[in-house]
């Protein structure tokens, strides 16, 4: 019985962890920028993004599809690149068990 209260403890620690770690992750924030940095967006490591700056100097109502591309590229780099630094921070908590089923759904 011993051993499953201290396995029961530690699975509360873990989770005690990941609480902070999604804390963390809500406050840091990745940035990546498009079309020669006239698009940059900013998305936190929660994956939201919480800022877009549009250079005015790219907006042409001839041509909404080059804004529209260069919206979409730098949102979906921050996004790639708020996934990586997740997935780092998950790691160092995790030791590098973070395939394992469950384990992923914390995040």
């Amino acid at each position: 019985m011993a051993e499953m209260d201290k396995m029961l403890k530690q699975m509360q620690k873990f989770r005690e962890q990941m609480d902070e770690l999604q804390e963390q992750l809500a406050i840091k924030e990745v940035s990546h920028s498009a079309g020669g940095e006239m698009v940059t967006a900013v998305v936190n490591g929660r994956q939201e993004l919480v800022d877009l700056k549009i250079d005015p100097q790219v907006i042409d109502p001839d041509d909404p599809e080059i804004l529209e591309d260069m919206i979409i590229a730098a949102v979906n780099g921050a996004m790639k690149d708020a996934f990586e630094m997740a997935r780092q921070e998950m790691s160092k908590l995790t030791g590098g068990l973070e395939g394992m089923p469950g384990l992923g759904d914390l995040m």
